[in-house]
């Protein structure tokens, strides 16, 4: 009788006949490989909404890029000190004034036809003090064109009360300066600079999502800004807003190679919040890393206790014709079958903590602390790779079972 023309169909259901003799142990395997998908799901997932929460409240209220004039730098006088000549060679640093960007109007039309660039806004940014009554606050004055501020920094999704208009004499401040001023829309409050005070009508309140710019930020019409900051016609800096937020620096080191100015991205700015999310992508590599090593080790010490079991069925099945080739992918076919069931009830597993995780963990607020949401494409991945990590750990096993000899394997 010959047995060499086997179907894969035949494969298969010695690979499930095998399972299900071993009831307990391919529960035990599923089960492991459930909770190390599930475990390895729910951390990135995790991970992946902690990052995007972070850098949406970042990059929320500022620019990917910003362009500003180079720092005021003081030279020495004298010449080099010849040699053998002692001179003080220690310069005082020059106290920094409000420069403009020279011919910003063509940086702004030249930038925003960059590739990779989305937003382009011009901005005069200077300090003032803002009073109501007795009440004195210092404050960061912007003068802004709202509508191309707007695509930077998205500021009609903060706005809290009020309309998102600026006309000459308007402002627009932030949620916790209205409160330590005791103001409201429709109030006016006084503006101060070194050249001159302006009473300004509030027009909108905005949430900017950190407590600090919130208590700070005085937000008027660009003219407004460059004649209270004494700067006529001209900008103290370009904001921009890039496609991808990771390749601002690249982009940033390519146009401060480009153009006279200072450029800084927003990785240069937060430089320990980058850090930070490094280590954390970091971290996360690991513990998947570490879980899967776990899953192959686990499938594959059970697959070999299988194959001990299993030497007498195996010395039948070779005795009977079938090759080498088919007892192996017997086995790994079990590892397939075992990854593929635990994969999927690992991802469902971790669907349901992240529904946990949203409907109990609240901030102080009453609302979630942040949105976390399991990607298709990174389901995918973690099961094609779980399936991967399946036929790895089988492939011990299979060879292990392909090489025994029938006549022994039958005796034993």
């Amino acid at each position: 009788m010959q047995f060499k023309s086997f179907s894969l169909g035949f494969e298969w259901q010695v690979a499930l006949r095998f399972l299900k003799e071993g009831r307990f142990q391919s529960v035990l395997m599923i089960v492991g490989v459930a909770a190390g998908v599930a475990v390895v799901t729910y951390i990135s997932a995790l991970i992946s909404g902690l990052q995007r929460n972070t850098l949406d409240k970042t990059l929320g209220a500022q620019a990917h890029i910003t362009l500003s004039p180079q720092d005021e730098k003081v030279t020495p006088a004298l010449p080099p000190a010849a040699e053998g000549e002692i001179r003080w060679t220690d310069t005082q640093a020059r106290a920094q004034r409000l420069q403009t960007l020279t011919n910003w109007q063509g940086m702004v039309s030249l930038l925003s036809q960059r590739e990779g660039v989305s937003a382009v806004s011009p901005m005069v940014a200077g300090a003032a003090l803002a009073r109501r009554g007795e009440a004195t606050r210092a404050v960061a004055l912007s003068g802004v064109d709202l509508a191309q501020y707007d695509r930077i920094v998205s500021l009609r999704q903060k706005l809290v009360t009020g309309q998102l208009v600026l006309s000459p004499g308007d402002a627009i401040i932030g949620q916790t300066l209205a409160d330590d001023l005791g103001v409201r829309v429709g109030d006016r409050i006084t503006v101060s600079t070194n050249d001159r005070s302006e009473s300004l009508r509030l027009t909108g309140l905005v949430d900017l999502g950190i407590k600090d710019l919130n208590r700070r930020v005085v937000i008027v019409p660009l003219r407004s800004a460059q004649t209270m900051l004494n700067l006529p016609g001209g900008v103290t800096q370009i904001d921009l807003r890039v496609d991808d937020v990771w390749q601002a620096k690249a982009l940033a080191q390519t146009l401060a190679r480009e153009l006279p100015t200072k450029v800084e991205s927003w990785q240069e700015a937060n430089a320990q919040l980058v850090s930070a999310l490094n280590a954390q992508s970091v971290s996360t590599m690991l513990i998947r890393s570490v879980v899967m090593l776990v899953v192959v080790l686990g499938i594959a010490s059970v697959l070999v206790v299988s194959v001990v079991q299993k030497q007498r069925e195996i010395g039948i099945l070779r005795a009977m014709g079938s090759s080498r080739a088919q007892i192996q992918r017997v086995f790994l076919l079990q590892g397939t079958v075992v990854a593929a069931l635990g994969s999927v009830l690992g991802v469902a597993l971790a669907v349901a903590l992240i529904k946990a995780f949203t409907t109990f963990v609240k901030g102080s607020d009453g609302l979630p602390l942040f949105s976390i949401s399991l990607a298709p494409e990174m389901a995918m991945q973690i099961v094609g790779v779980t399936l991967l990590a399946g036929v790895l750990a089988a492939v011990a096993p299979a060879r292990r079972a392909a090489q025994m000899d029938p006549a022994q394997a039958i005796r034993l």
